[in-house]
């Protein structure tokens, strides 16, 4: 019987396109994951999202911000209660729709979102570190074919 060794992968899964894809997003996961914790304050990369969602978008109605960023209904609350704890977010009804929450990012979310940006840069570049610059175009491009 061979001895099981848990860093190989089965030959049958080395070459298949969604076992290749799904190990990539687990490291990538795992570096931006590691990154938010350091960097401390408690945010994590959803935060990030948000923030940038925001930021590009401007003020948006909880629902319409959570359907957007693909963060679900009942996660988006709990992370924009976290925002606006820290001052990053702001939540206001909205007098046309009074059971409707209308989230704007602040000053002091759009200069944390510029910090952040520092840090997704430096994931980015350990991310795809192994790949030459034409190799990182490439790969951004095809993925992005296959994320549509």
């Amino acid at each position: 019987m061979p001895q099981h060794d848990p860093g190989r992968t089965p030959a049958r899964l080395q070459g298949r396109a969604t076992w290749l894809v799904s190990r990539a997003q687990a490291r990538s996961s795992g570096l931006l994951g590691a990154a938010f914790e350091a960097a401390g304050g408690g945010l994590r990369s959803y935060h990030y999202r948000l923030l940038a969602a925001l930021e590009e978008w401007g003020p948006v109605s909880q629902a319409e911000l959570g359907r957007s960023t693909g963060i679900d209904r009942s996660d988006i609350t709990a992370a924009l209660t976290e925002l606006e704890a820290r001052g990053l977010v702001a939540r206001e009804v909205d007098p046309e729709h009074r059971r409707r929450n209308i989230v704007t990012i602040t000053a002091d979310g759009v200069a944390r979102l510029v910090e952040l940006d520092t840090l997704v840069d430096g994931v980015q570049d350990e991310f795809l570190a192994p790949l030459t610059a034409a190799q990182r175009r490439q790969f951004l491009d095809l993925v992005a074919r296959l994320s549509r």
